[in-house]
């Protein structure tokens, strides 16, 4: 018997289509975003599963507050005795409730829903309350850090990161047009269909673009820096959208009978809060280590790409080969809906790895403010 045989498993995963903040899922919420997938992953349950849902949990950094978790459940149709908890770690706000779906369920059994949402395009404008009788100031992000500490928006960063990782412009181009080709064809071949709840008339990314070479990304000028590299080209836009697994403790899933992803490790990490897309290094190796695995035993790697040249610098760091990192295309193509952003690697993962019996796969995501967040996952029934 194997030590991780006890550990919570994945047994289902859907998202929403991501739409460009703007475009094709404008007008939906939050809640309107998450409910609907809620409601596909809980009406897959067997009865006696469903009879034992304990929780929803979401990530959501830019909502309207309100817990938007336990709107979200209501507004899907589950019992009012199903409570719902929102939590925030910024953009790894959706692999961090997808973690704690996991602790609560070693704890005590049962089903979990969790994952993330952000509808950047109805996120409520904040003020700063008037100074000296003049007008308000609009808020514009929160603070990563304190007062004393550097806290560069996360662009400018990028920036100096890939800087200082050697990682040229060009490369980041390359790997930009790579992550929209892989997300072009496997959304032309179906890939995406099954793991996507329609939204009315809206089934498909908008953001994937064909015939995006590194010499058209070329002309585009730094978007951050005078002399950067980091271009709204080599970058991941600003999205819509919502992504939740069910997560049930082990021996429900032996109950069930059914095929998953058993959670082997996770893993939450700081670094310095001025490069904060580092945080995929040191996660990565204590959830590796904490799995006793190698990346050279991963089938399957799902790194946020909020950024080409931040993950790019990710890999020289890990001493990973960047074409192993998201194989059907990941966020530069498909879009960066913050709160869900880390749910949408768990979808991902899950999408790969059904027809590969023992396979092994690791999500993880960088967080504003020096912040990791990693999942070691394997195939299992």
């Amino acid at each position: 018997m194997s030590r991780f045989d006890d550990m919570p498993v994945l047994i289902a995963a859907r998202r929403t289509p991501i739409g460009t903040a703007g475009r094709s899922l404008a007008a939906l919420t939050a809640a309107d975003l998450a409910a609907p997938v809620i409601r596909a992953l809980a009406d897959e349950l067997q009865p006696a599963a469903r009879a034992n849902l304990r929780d929803v949990v979401l990530g959501n950094c830019m909502g309207p507050g309100g817990d938007v978790a336990r709107v979200a459940a209501l507004q899907a149709g589950l019992p009012v005795g199903v409570p719902g908890l929102t939590v925030d770690r910024q953009c790894g706000s959706g692999l961090a409730a997808v973690v704690l779906a996991i602790s609560m369920l070693r704890a005590e059994p049962g089903v979990v829903l969790a994952g993330g949402v952000e509808s950047a395009s109805t996120a409520p404008w904040r003020s700063w309350p008037p100074v000296d009788g003049g007008p308000p100031t609009r808020f514009q992000r929160a603070p990563f850090a304190p007062a004393g500490w550097a806290d560069p928006d996360m662009g400018p960063a990028a920036d100096l990161l890939a800087r200082e990782h050697g990682v040229h412009r060009r490369a980041q181009d390359e790997y930009a047009a790579r992550s929209h080709a892989r997300a072009v064809a496997t959304q032309q071949a179906g890939g995406f269909d099954a793991e996507i709840v329609p939204l009315g008339a809206v089934s498909t990314d908008d953001r994937p673009r064909s015939g995006l070479s590194a010499e058209r990304l070329a002309r585009l000028r730094p978007a951050f820096l005078p002399d950067g590299t980091v271009t709204a080209g080599n970058s991941c836009g600003v999205n819509d959208g919502a992504a939740v697994v069910t997560a049930v403790d082990a021996a429900t899933h032996r109950r069930l009978g059914v095929p998953g992803l058993r959670v082997l490790a996770t893993a939450t990490a700081g670094v310095a809060p001025d490069r904060p897309g580092l945080g995929i290094v040191p996660a990565t190796r204590l959830a590796l280590d904490r799995a006793g695995l190698t990346l050279d035993d991963i089938d399957v790697i799902e790194f946020n790409e909020a950024f080409a040249g931040q993950v790019l610098a990710c890999c020289a760091a890990l001493g990973l080969d960047p074409a192993r990192v998201c194989p059907e295309g990941g966020a530069l193509a498909l879009g960066h809906p913050w709160g869900a952003s880390g749910a949408v690697l768990a979808v991902r993962l899950f999408a790969q790895l059904a027809g590969r019996p023992g396979g092994y796969g690791l999500a993880a995501i960088a967080v504003g403010g020096g912040q990791g967040v990693a999942m070691v996952v394997q195939r299992c029934g």
